[in-house]
């Protein structure tokens, strides 16, 4: 029996694609909330320094999956990236900074002739540490908050004859923010920062629970405790206000024809809608607090970033699905509510859909390899002995 390959079915497969690699980051920000604790978990030398060792045996999973996460909406739904990545620039530049901040401390701070000194260096991995989840998740945020764009789809047809009539003309834009801030305004929506502290906090949650594991030293472990206590508290309520918040909230909902309409209770209705998901959100949520319960009270259990992380993937993965399936604008213009993207108007042709999906067969292989590689990595526990040696950080 011949199986039809649609291009709503393209559509779909490649949001959740996309929401897989953005599930997986949030995950690999274990690095970054780890990071952002090197010199309060890491409270002696010796501690920072295990710490920097343990997390940058691991910080290229997190920013490979980064560039791959944007190299995956630039290839399947164009119209985002050129609208967010091209009109939000301030926000994405400022993401990235302090993402090539982080490399560049990992990789200077004990290096002869260094003038800043590894303090500097240290500061400069804890900044990553906070502004990076922070910032990331204000920007997942915008997918049920909204931006502040506008969308000229018909420009992309005068684009077309200018370049015909003459090279000299300035080609019109698709897509302009509508304000001077380029994405910063969005850090002034309360509910954003509600998500982006969620996502930090979650990522030092997921930062504590790796160092217990990957680290075999006692004092670090002992101390790790109250780290975990304080970070999983201030999680679980953000996490839950904006939750509750996202459930009982308008969303943006689309017709047969690509008409943008507000729809109460938007995301409740999908979760409803899409029961498996709520199934998929649920069993994430006890699986993360069932790895911080259990670190918590048991201090030789050491596995916790394991059931933590496959529930941070389901959860995050069901959010997102929720933001971009079941005729939902994934990303609302809140200047401009016909401008808001979808997976149906934002999206690349049917056939660089469809080629990039017979590529995406290779995706289980990749994820083979990465998973060899960190296990390779991790087969021994990091102890003192490991940051003494002339490839340690």
């Amino acid at each position: 029996m011949r199986i039809m390959i649609t291009y709503s079915f393209l559509q779909h497969y490649w949001w959740f694609l996309v929401s897989l690699l953005g599930a997986l980051l949030v995950f690999l920000m274990f690095v970054q909330g780890a990071n952002s604790m090197v010199r309060t978990l890491g409270y002696t030398e010796e501690g920072r320094h295990l710490i920097i060792n343990s997390t940058g045996r691991k910080w290229e999973f997190t920013f490979t999956t980064l560039v791959t996460f944007g190299g995956a909406f630039f290839a399947s739904f164009p119209l985002f990236y050129s609208t967010s990545f091209g009109g939000a620039y301030w926000l994405w530049m400022i993401i990235l900074f302090t993402f090539v901040l982080q490399a560049v401390s990992y990789e200077f701070q004990n290096k002869l002739g260094n003038l800043l000194g590894a303090k500097t260096f240290q500061i400069f991995l804890a900044i990553n540490g906070f502004l990076g989840p922070l910032l990331l998740g204000g920007a997942v945020a915008t997918f049920f908050e909204g931006s502040n764009f506008i969308v000229m789809k018909d420009n992309l047809i005068n684009s077309q004859l200018s370049i015909v009539n003459s090279q000299l003309e300035i080609t019109p834009v698709i897509s302009h923010w509508a304000n001077a801030s380029h994405g910063l305004d969005a850090l002034l929506n309360p509910w954003v920062l509600v998500f982006g502290l969620a996502v930090m906090f979650l990522a030092r949650v997921l930062g504590t629970l790796y160092i217990i594991n990957n680290v075999n030293n006692e004092d670090l472990r002992s101390r790790a405790g109250f780290q975990l206590l304080a970070s999983s508290l201030a999680f679980v309520v953000l996490f839950v206000v904006y939750l509750v918040h996202l459930l009982l909230k308008d969303g943006y909902s689309y017709t047969a024809d690509g008409t943008i309409v507000i729809e109460p209770y938007k995301y409740l209705n999908n979760f409803l809608d899409m029961w498996y998901l709520l199934v998929v959100l649920l069993i994430g949520v006890v699986l993360v607090l069932f790895a911080i319960g259990r670190s918590f009270a048991d201090k030789n259990w050491i596995w916790g970033i394991w059931p933590a992380g496959i529930g941070v993937v389901l959860v995050v993965l069901s959010l997102l699905l929720c933001a971009g399936w079941n005729n939902t604008a994934y990303y609302p213009s809140t200047a401009d509510l016909q401008s808001s993207l979808t997976i149906q108007n934002s999206c690349s042709s049917e056939f660089t859909l469809t080629t990039m999906a017979i590529v995406s067969i290779l995706i289980p292989f990749v994820l083979a390899y990465i998973w060899h590689a960190w296990w390779s990595i991790d087969k021994k526990k990091l102890d003192i002995m490991d940051i003494t040696n002339d490839h340690a950080y």
